[in-house]
């Protein structure tokens, strides 16, 4: 088997807890990981320890970011960022509720399939796959035949890693919350993207 058709298994999971300047309004801000999203990290890592892991991947947000060096550290591997993992930016919408109905207005429409459907301000969804897709592409060729820990967001993830997967529905996440550090497993070779595993929870109490 070629090294092309060689895939890398990627355990792509959402940052620890973290806690932000502006917590309840909708923001592009970093934030940065709580006490708990530390030791949410810390468990993950030694969870994954028996897979051989050879390297960390973030997005460049701090909360993903921080949760990197700190599962890096229990691994004793090297943690770097990759453009494209981070969450979708919500542009000019800065500074209003969580549930902005012009903002649910556009999730609803990607959801749809109008992936040309764009945040004011910001992306549209087929901008916010493109990168998702070649950031997931870009680890890959550089780990064909081993496995990855990714640290990225749980919004962007639910949107659009059931999207790119071969195999799986595009609705897969949508009644399924990510937890913090929940990972899903994905396979990436030359042929594309599959989903072998995808983790979430009906009780958004465990977010």
């Amino acid at each position: 088997m070629s090294d092309l058709h060689c895939p890398a298994t990627l355990l792509i999971a959402r940052h620890g807890d973290a806690d932000y300047p502006h917590a309840r309004v909708l923001s592009d801000e970093g934030g940065w990981l709580t006490e708990k999203g530390q030791a949410q990290v810390r468990d993950l890592a030694e969870s994954v320890r028996w897979r051989n892991i050879a390297a960390v991947c973030t997005s460049r947000m701090q909360r993903a970011v921080e949760s990197g060096a700190v599962a890096a550290e229990v691994l004793g591997v090297q943690s770097r960022v990759v453009e494209g993992l981070e969450e979708f930016s919500v542009g000019a919408l800065a500074g209003r509720e969580h549930d902005d109905p012009e903002l649910l207005a556009v999730f609803e429409a990607w959801k749809a399939g109008d992936l040309g459907t764009f945040v004011p301000g910001g992306e549209s969804g087929q901008a916010v796959l493109d990168r998702y897709r070649e950031a997931l592409q870009e680890i890959a060729d550089l780990h064909r035949g081993e496995s990855v820990l990714v640290f990225s967001h749980g919004g962007v993830m639910s949107f659009a890693l059931p999207r790119m997967g071969a195999n799986v529905r595009a609705d897969l996440a949508e009644r399924m919350f990510m937890p913090n550090c929940a990972v899903a497993e994905v396979a990436v070779d030359a042929d594309g993207i599959v989903v072998r595993s995808w983790p979430g929870s009906a009780d958004r109490s465990v977010v």
